[in-house]
């Protein structure tokens, strides 16, 4: 057995003593040291690395060595063990076996779910991760927590690479969505805080790739998100949370989550993928409101490149380019998909009449409903009329149509502090203030618990 073999081998069994250490005190922050090294040492899993541990750790009349080896193709792996005795580090004596514990069980599971992913066993991993929840059902332990919420994870993963695919309304996903809604009913009577949020998540995910949206808006209004959830799950369900909102056009509560999610978002390399998909949402909501969204979102490194497409569409957004706008949106329609956010971006075009219409009304006194037909590309002068007339009806114009004489008449701009904008800008920003007050107030109290 060579050396990485080796130090793979014992990076893997120092983490048991954390797992016993997490157990003997009752303290989960050994546990999540543990699912936090799982990253560094992911790529070097193998099936030989992981059934020698597992041939050191378990005896050979062991129903979970024979599950987990079985997973990994290693069934010969007892009568080969006098060749992996190499990675005992007192060879003269082994130890005298003892009872291992649960949480050693549920990390070896997850080391395995992950060999099975990254190697693209996915029918194996399927198996595998469905007689693995079956059995963590059976335990009542709180120190299994923060595992068997992974575990879950990979599960989850495992079925939406199974065909057929989302956005199927026949997909494989929607089969675990009667085990992950038991899951979650017994994880918030066990007061399970890590599952509870994780199977959440993961349950607004699956119904979100089928557009089953009024069953994700039943789920959330029926089940209160945990307070004490990792910030990671925190962020993840602000963005569903907020993807959901904007579907269902309530943009502005939609924008308060999703600003909640980026900020919450990890700024590690790791996460650069959510951070993306949150900003990308993002833009499109500010750009549903009426709002122009900032240029150095655009300019920030980890989103330069993924953003170009969005920085197209708002410039053509701001300057009313109802022919650019539809020209990006055939151009890069396959991103946009891909993003989720196409059928968001459809609803831009009437965003797009709307600044039209906003910026002639600033610049004429008077313009003929010909001429904003012809500036902003629409079929006949009775749609100019319809569209001027509810731009005018919904506030965004300032203005009077005569149908008799064909034109639209702005009214006189008189003291903008003199309007409702001003109010409605310091109110924006008193209750972003009230809000970061109360999180602190929380916090300190926390603290002082």
């Amino acid at each position: 057995m060579n050396a990485c073999l080796f130090d793979m081998g014992l990076d893997i069994k120092s983490n048991f003593t954390l797992l016993e250490r997490a157990v003997a005190h009752f303290d989960p922050r050994f546990t999540l040291r543990v699912l936090r090294s799982i990253s560094s040492m992911r790529k070097h899993l193998t099936p030989e690395v992981l059934a020698a541990v597992i041939v050191e750790t378990y005896s050979d009349s062991s129903s979970t060595a024979s599950f987990l080896l079985e997973a990994l193709g290693q069934t010969n792996a007892f009568e080969n063990a006098p060749a992996s005795s190499q990675m005992e580090v007192d060879s003269d004596k082994k130890p005298i076996a003892k009872e291992t514990l649960a949480e050693v069980d549920a990390y070896l599971s997850i080391l395995v779910q992950i060999y099975l992913f990254d190697q693209r066993e996915i029918q194996k991993g399927v198996q595998f991760s469905t007689s693995l929840i079956e059995r963590l059902r059976a335990l009542n332990r709180r120190t299994l927590d923060s595992l068997a919420a992974r575990v879950y994870f990979y599960y989850s993963l495992f079925f939406e690479q199974v065909a057929p695919l989302p956005p199927s309304p026949a997909a494989a996903v929607t089969t675990i969505r009667q085990p992950l809604l038991a899951a979650l009913r017994t994880a918030v009577l066990r007061k399970d805080v890590d599952t509870q949020a994780t199977v959440m998540t993961l349950l607004l995910r699956n119904y979100l790739s089928t557009s089953h949206i009024s069953q994700a808006d039943l789920l959330i209004s029926h089940n209160p998100f945990p307070v004490a959830a990792s910030n990671n799950q925190i962020a993840r369900y602000m963005f569903y949370l907020g993807r959901i909102r904007a579907i269902q056009l309530q943009y502005t509560e939609a924008h308060s989550h999703l600003i909640g999610a980026t900020r919450k978002s990890p700024a590690s390399q790791v996460a650069r993928g959510f951070y993306q998909a949150s900003h990308k949402l993002l833009v499109v909501v500010e750009l549903l409101m009426g709002d122009i969204p900032d240029r150095a979102v655009f300019r920030q490194p980890a989103l330069e490149r993924a953003m170009h497409p969005y920085l197209l569409l708002s410039q053509a957004v701001s300057v009313a380019d109802l022919d650019g706008f539809l020209n990006i949106v055939n151009t890069h329609s396959e991103t946009f998909r891909k993003d989720g956010t196409y059928t968001l971006i459809l609803r831009l075009r009437q965003n797009v009449i709307k600044t039209g219409i906003r910026m002639m009304s600033l610049s004429y006194s008077r313009i003929s409903l010909r001429d904003i037909c012809l500036r902003l590309g629409l079929d006949s002068e009775e749609s100019a009329e319809y569209i001027v007339a509810k731009a005018i009806r919904d506030g965004v114009i300032e203005a009077t149509l005569d149908h008799e004489h064909g034109f639209m008449k702005s009214k006189e701009v008189g003291d903008i502090y003199a309007t409702r904008e001003p109010g409605e800008a310091f109110h924006e920003r008193i209750r972003a203030c009230l809000a970061l007050h109360d999180e602190s107030v929380k916090v300190c109290y926390f603290i002082s618990r």
